[in-house]
Order: structure tokens, then sequence, then C-alpha cells
């Protein structure tokens, strides 16, 4: 049987001529956004059990930072090496996807049941992140193929998916897997084995392209595309604040239900989950709005609303759940509603020859300056306090801000959104 891309492609294409093609493309879109979200889990796998395993393996918390950090620059260099080498065009997607997912759920196994110390530890996360670089990407290609119209509601839907499969450690833990890092890491291998069978069911749409291959020359040429670099900066702001609020409010919210009085590790736990996890509804709204209100538009007004809740923490930190929870929610819908825009952002405004270049360059760059954030995070915490921590972060949704407006008012806006900016 002829297992080819191009083979694939042309059978799908008959099949949407001839069936029903709306119904096929979202139940196409609700499939393998379920396997994102099962695949993502991995993530912050480790993350989420911080806490338990640096008791158990006496880790300073720079060395906890790095269960996070390991994935983050696995996933860059597995994203550079997968467009380098075209793996997408030469793998079927869902191949590539499944045997990723798989790869991911066994280096987490790997960590839960073998693993008692740092060093291994760090490789396999690494590994996870070099595996997950085949997922998700992988995932926004086979979505392309079926979406034409409705794009970005649907990279929308997607990022939504990986949002809420961050999250999901975070409600492992809360149901069961408080003290017992063991069980949650199995728990997010397990989905992520499952979103691996998942995908092996979704067929590439009747639109699927190659994506262009990593070209070095681009970077020259991006850096002298004005309205490139702009989006691309505000994607770096975005990224400077996402992923260590994401990676640290646990022990944010530890920290801070102990300064109340009440440690209450699960509901830290499960709030933690929600603050994520809503961020894929923010992504879902956010994807809607900036295609009739313009990307500028939304993406500027996310950061504006995530950047003041980095100093915000400082405030509600030790207060009331009436106050908290709020508080915790409006900032988790906001701070990844964006994310999304920036990507289409990049493919609205780079020339069609390198449109696959300049979101790798954007991807590996977002990713690289997490590292950093990540780090710096519980560093600024043991000289001020988890109460002050995220108040740094405000320095990259204001210059992400800056770089949009700025954006908005150049002729190239005229590209994004249908002419809306």
């Amino acid at each position: 049987m002829d297992t080819s891309p191009g083979t694939e492609s042309q059978n799908s294409e008959s099949e949407t001529r001839h069936g029903r093609p709306e119904a096929s493309r979202y139940r196409v879109l609700l499939l393998l956004a379920l396997a994102e979200l099962l695949a993502m889990t991995l993530w912050f796998s480790a993350s989420a059990v911080g806490p338990e395993l640096a008791t158990a393996w006496s880790l300073s918390s720079a060395e906890t930072a790095w269960l996070t950090n390991a994935v983050q620059l696995g996933f860059v260099v597995g994203a550079v090496l997968s467009a380098t080498l075209t793996l997408a065009d030469t793998v079927p997607p869902r191949y590539l996807f499944a045997v990723s997912a798989a790869i991911g759920a066994g280096a987490t196994v790997l960590i839960a049941l073998v693993v008692s110390s740092f060093l291994p530890a760090v490789l396999l996360r690494f590994l996870t992140g070099v595996a997950l670089a085949g997922v998700y990407p992988t995932g926004m290609k086979i979505m392309a193929g079926w979406f034409r119209e409705g794009r970005g509601f649907a990279i929308g839907t997607l990022v939504g998916a990986l949002t809420i499969g961050s999250a999901m450690p975070h409600l492992l833990r809360a149901i069961g897997g408080v003290g017992r890092p063991r069980l949650v890491l199995l728990g997010a291998a397990g989905l992520a084995a499952v979103s691996g069978v998942l995908v092996l069911f979704v067929r590439p749409g009747p639109h699927q392209a190659p994506a262009a291959p990593f070209d070095p020359g681009a970077v020259r040429r991006m850096l002298g595309d004005r309205g490139t670099m702009l989006a691309n900066l505000g994607y770096f702001g975005h990224m400077w604040e996402l992923y260590a609020v994401w990676a640290w409010i646990p022990v944010y919210l530890a920290a801070s239900f102990a300064a109340s009085g009440d440690p209450a590790p699960t509901l830290a736990a499960l709030l933690a989950f929600g603050t994520i996890a809503i961020g894929g509804l923010g992504a879902l709204v956010a994807g809607v709005f900036a295609d009739r209100i313009g990307r500028t538009t939304v993406t500027s007004a996310s950061m504006v609303v995530s950047g003041t809740a980095c100093i915000g923490a400082g405030f509600v930190f030790g207060r009331t759940l009436l106050v908290l929870v709020p508080f915790l929610l409006i900032w988790g819908f906001v701070i990844v509603a964006d994310s999304a825009q920036f990507s289409a952002a990049v493919s609205e405004l780079a020339e069609d020859s390198y449109v696959g270049s300049a979101l790798t360059l954007q991807t590996a760059v977002g990713f690289l300056l997490t590292v950093g954030s990540i780090q710096v995070t519980p560093i600024i915490a043991g000289v001020v306090g988890w109460q002050w921590a995220f108040a740094p972060l405000v320095i990259g949704p204001l210059v992400g801000t800056v770089a949009m407006l700025w954006l908005r008012r150049l002729p190239e806006a005229t590209a994004l959104a249908g002419g809306r900016g």
C-alpha cells in the first residue's frame, strides 16, 4: 500500500470532493486538537511535580528550572532539525506526529520508573522537547491542509488544545498526584501514547502543501524586513512572559497559600491547572476577534493586560480566593490569547519564498528567550520572594506592545487580517 505524502493527499482530496468537506474538516480538527492536547501533557509533566522531584533528588532551584528549560531547548533543536531535514515532507505528517508522541512518552516513562538524579532527567527532558517539535508544528501542517478559509479559528483551536494540554499535569496532580510524582509522570506519558494512536486516524487534507525547508539566507533577508521583524519582536516579548509564568505559577501559588496560613497543595495544583487551561479559551476567542478587528489590536490589548498582571501578582499575593482566583483566570486567559496571532502575522508579512524559514526562526528565538526568563524567575524570587518574582517579566509585554503598535502605524499593516492591521 502506497503511504507516501502525495498519495495520501490525493486520496483525501478525492474524499473531500465526493463527500462532505465541511463535516470532514471539522471532524479532523476535533480529532487533531484532541491528539495535540493529549501529547502536550508531556511539556510540563516534570515541572508540575518539580517540588517533589527537587526534594527527592536534592535539587537546587536552578536545577529544578532545568526540568522545564531542557524541554524548551530540545524543542528549539528539534524544530530547526525538522525544518532543515524537511521531515514533514519525507515522512507522512500523521506518522511523524505518532512516532514523536511515542518517543516523548517513552522518555517520560523512563524518568518515572528509572531515573533518580538530575543529569539523566535533564537529558530525557531534552529528548522530550525534541520529540514535541514533531508534534505541535506537524499538527499545524496537517491543519493547514484542511483549512484555507477559517484558518484563524483553526489555528486558535490548536493553540487552545496546546494550552489545555500544557495544564493537564497540574490537573493530574490535583486529582491524586500530590506527593506522588511517579503517578503524574506516568499519567502524562499514557495520555501522550493515546494521542499517537488517535492521530493515525487523521488523513492529510486536500490543501496539504510541503513545508519550506529552512533557508539560512532568509535570516539576512528577514532582518531587513521591517514588518516581519516588528511582528517577531512582539512575539519575543510575549514569549518572555508566557512560559516563565506557566512554569512557576504552581510555586507562586504554593507560596501565596502558605503566606495566608493554609498550604492547600491540592487546591494550588487545581488553580494552576485553571490558570493555564483557561488560556485555551483565550486563544480561541482571540483568533476570532483578530480576523475581525486586526491582529495588532488583539495582540497589543492582550499584552497590556498580561503585562499589568505581572505587577498585579504582587498585590494579590496571599489574598483570599475571592481576589486571587478571578485575577489568575483573567491573566491566564489573556497571556496566551495572542500567541497564534504572531505566527499568523509573520505568515502574512513575510515573502512567500521564506515563510517557512521565517516561522522556524521566530519559534527558535522565541523559545530560546524562554530559557532566560524561566531561569531568572526563581533567582529573583530568592531575592525579593515569590510575591514580586513575576514583576520583571513585564519588560516582555511592554516591548511587545510597543512593537505591535508601531507595526500598526506602518503601511505593512495592510497585509494583516485582510487589511484590518
